[in-house]
């Protein structure tokens, strides 16, 4: 049983490495050949884990090496547009100028029913309503709406509209993201002092805060914490 779960460990550190390697996607963003390797890392970490007569290397060997490769071809797509549409294909219009364009339907093996389904996810349900449709590498359809359906916008309005900019998280789950308040020239005892004005003694007691570019401070505290789930904002 100690070596089930020492291997189980090792497996477990090697593989989590290797993914955080390859990159952050999510499994729907992944190309055809990066969905392969994952499925395969993974079922060459699953071999010793069940069988403890196979050697840790036979799959530890075939996991870097699989990885090496991975890291190479998308190391040689970055740099050639040939290769990377080699490996790993070309965008695809589907409808253009409001036409279904059958051919590349057929091309792609895409039916009506599945392209039906992507411009529902992607939040048109009239079909009348697309300008242009494209079939993205990763198999998800990205659309551009005709100019009458598109949301309307305050450019549209000429409507002057002033800078928003990120709001930077300033403490999450009661632990002070201290990276955050750096790059904005604030500091822990500055937050401190701030919170303090609402009563809160303890950031641990804060579940979130944030401050956006207008300089508004938003808290709220844990539901179990003294004052109860409150949340505001405080302009700074």
């Amino acid at each position: 049983m100690f070596v089930v779960i020492i291997r189980t460990i090792i497996l477990y550190v090697l593989v989590f490495i290797v993914m955080r390697i390859m990159g952050k996607r999510q499994i729907g963003q992944l190309q055809p050949i990066e969905l392969a390797v994952a499925i395969m890392v993974s079922a060459l970490a699953a071999l010793p884990m069940e069988d403890i007569s196979i050697p840790l290397m036979n799959s530890i060997i075939p996991i870097l090496l699989l990885l090496i490769f991975q890291v190479t071809v998308s190391m040689i797509s970055m740099k050639s547009m040939t290769l990377r549409a080699l490996f790993s294909g070309r965008p695809t219009m589907v409808i253009e100028n409001g036409k279904i364009l059958q051919s590349e339907l057929v091309n792609l093996r895409v039916n009506m029913n599945d392209l039906l389904e992507q411009l529902r996810i992607s939040g048109y349900h009239n079909i009348a309503d697309v300008e242009f449709a494209t079939m993205e590498t990763n198999g998800q359809i990205s659309v551009i709406p005709k100019s009458q359906k598109r949301p309307l916008t305050p450019e549209d309005m000429n409507i002057e509209t002033r800078y928003e900019g990120l709001c930077h998280p300033l403490i999450i789950d009661g632990q002070v993201d201290h990276r955050n308040l750096n790059s904005i020239g604030l500091s822990e005892k500055w937050l401190k002092d701030e919170l303090k004005k609402f009563g809160v003694e303890n950031l641990r007691d804060i579940i979130f805060s944030s401050i956006d570019t207008t300089g508004k401070l938003y808290y709220q505290r844990r539901q179990n914490s003294p004052g109860g789930q409150e949340e505001r904002n405080k302009m700074l």
